[in-house]
Parts: structure tokens; C-alpha cells; sequence
């Protein structure tokens, strides 16, 4: 799967992080397919850059498990694996339930109010069959609670692991809707919190993902 053709070529002042925050959506949206060779000079030259920033953004990739190495040999898209994905669904159901007990403190009339619009939207969204867009507003509800843990720590690890299985889950079952068992968990967890249940509403949100 070639680079895309459609790229703008990028101001050299934001070179670093744009370089870098592109080719991770390539990959994560798998316009690089799973194992595909990556040739900086290539992808230098689409995007309008030197070298180096695509090395530098190869390098970070690597260091989050989207791109593998053999040293002096070739660069390539890591392998979409399902074995990686049954150890990363139970981390991250972890992570995330336990910032949702981090998180109950600090969630307020409005959040949960917040929550809720997005989970109508959600419910609204599988109906009409709007995968991309369910697909966005399942992410939004989590990265609510996510954030108000106000665990800096917990959400980086997060920020590691979820492209990760975003790209899995797309290079195996396709751009397919959000489970409508989703929207029903969803709004257990927020009946959950207004009861102040929080260790339920963390168990429902461990079962959200790991169903």
C-alpha cells in the first residue's frame, strides 16, 4: 500500500511533530498497511522534508510498537498481531476502570450530562449506520472519564496502547459499527456513577471492554 498521494508538503518549523503525528495516522488508519517497508527517503520526499525528522518520527514509533527495525536492514509497519490484541484489551480495561474510580470525585452534573449526549449521539450514530463516526464518539465517551482521573500517568499509558488497538481491531474486522451492547453499557456506567456505585460502574466499564 503506497504512501498517500494526497499530502501537503509541511512548514519546516512544525516539520518534527507533523512528520511525526502523520505517519502514526497512516499507519494507525492502515493507508500503510501491517508490515509494509518504510523508506524515509520516500516519505521525505512526499511530505516535503528532510530525512531527519522522518527518522526522528520512525524512531518514536518504533518506541510505541507501530514500527519495527532491523538495524541497518529495513524499516517497516508493525505487524496487526491478535495476540497483541489479548494482552492489550485486558490493560487497558484495567487502566481504564481505574480511572474511572480516579475519576468519580471529579465528574460533575455537567460531565455526566456530557456523557450522556455522547452516548445518545453514539446510539444515534449506529442507527444510521455511521461507522467512522461511532467509532469517534465511542472514543470521545472514555476520553471524558480518561481525563478527569487527572492521572497524567494512566492517560499516557493509555495513549500508548489505544492506537495500537485501534489499528488492530481495523486490519481484522474492518471499519465496523460499534456494538450496539456498547450504547447499553454506556448508560449503565453513567446510571452507575449517579448512584454513587462507582466500583459497579468501573466493573461495567472493565466488561465493556473486554466483551
Amino acid at each position: 500500500m503506497p504512501i498517500p498521494l494526497t499530502v501537503q508538503a509541511m512548514t519546516r518549523t512544525l516539520a518534527r511533530d507533523e512528520v511525526y503525528h502523520t505517519i502514526k495516522q497512516w499507519i494507525i488508519g492502515l493507508q500503510l498497511a501491517p508490515e509494509e517497508l518504510l523508506r524515509d527517503h520516500d516519505i521525505a520526499e512526499r511530505l516535503g522534508v528532510s530525512r531527519t525528522p522522518v527518522r526522528e518520527a520512525l524512531r518514536r514509533l518504533e518506541d510505541e510498537g507501530l514500527v519495527i527495525t532491523s538495524f541497518h536492514k529495513w524499516t517497516k509497519v508493525a505487524a496487526a498481531d491478535m495476540d497483541e490484541a489479548a494482552q492489550l484489551y485486558p490493560a487497558v480495561a484495567a487502566l481504564e476502570s481505574m480511572a474511572l474510580e480516579l475519576a468519580a470525585a471529579h465528574l460533575s452534573a455537567i460531565d455526566l450530562a456530557q456523557l450522556g449526549k455522547l452516548n445518545k449521539a453514539l446510539e444515534q450514530a449506529i442507527k444510521q449506520q455511521d461507522a467512522d463516526l461511532a467509532a469517534r464518539l465511542d472514543r470521545q465517551f472514555h476520553a471524558v472519564i480518561v481525563e478527569k482521573s487527572g492521572n497524567a500517568e494512566i492517560e499516557k499509558l493509555l495513549a500508548g496502547l489505544l492506537p495500537r488497538l485501534q489499528r488492530i481491531e481495523l486490519a481484522h474486522f474492518g471499519n465496523q459499527l460499534v456494538a450496539r451492547q456498547s450504547v447499553t453499557e454506556h448508560a449503565a456506567i453513567i446510571q452507575a456513577l449517579k448512584k454513587g456505585d462507582v466500583a459497579g460502574a468501573a466493573g461495567i466499564l472493565k466488561k465493556n471492554w473486554l466483551s
